[in-house]
């Protein structure tokens, strides 16, 4: 459905700040794990675990602008879910 207040806004603007959102919030998530996991109690990597809780934070925060950018020029986000990858690589060391 067309947002009634849309004005020059093209569906692929639209849709390419759609993809940047989601990349900008996966990037968010994954620093935060990363953060999380330093900041464990076998780990005890603090400033690791500050540096990736930042670097989470700053991407959250473009994210956000973006889907504020979204709603002022009368576009819909849309957020992907978060697949979970495949770790056998980083288990086995291949």
């Amino acid at each position: 459905m067309a947002s009634q207040i849309r004005q020059n806004f093209h569906q692929d603007c639209e849709a390419a700040i759609n993809r940047q959102i989601n990349l900008e919030l996966y990037a968010s998530y994954v620093y935060l794990s990363m953060a999380y996991y330093f900041d464990r109690d076998d780990k005890s990597l603090e400033n690791f675990a500050k540096f990736f809780n930042a670097q989470s934070k700053e991407e959250r925060e473009h994210a956000e602008k973006l889907m504020s950018l979204q709603n002022k020029r009368g576009g819909r986000i849309f957020l992907q879910d978060i697949k979970k990858k495949n770790c056998s690589r980083v288990k086995t060391g291949r």
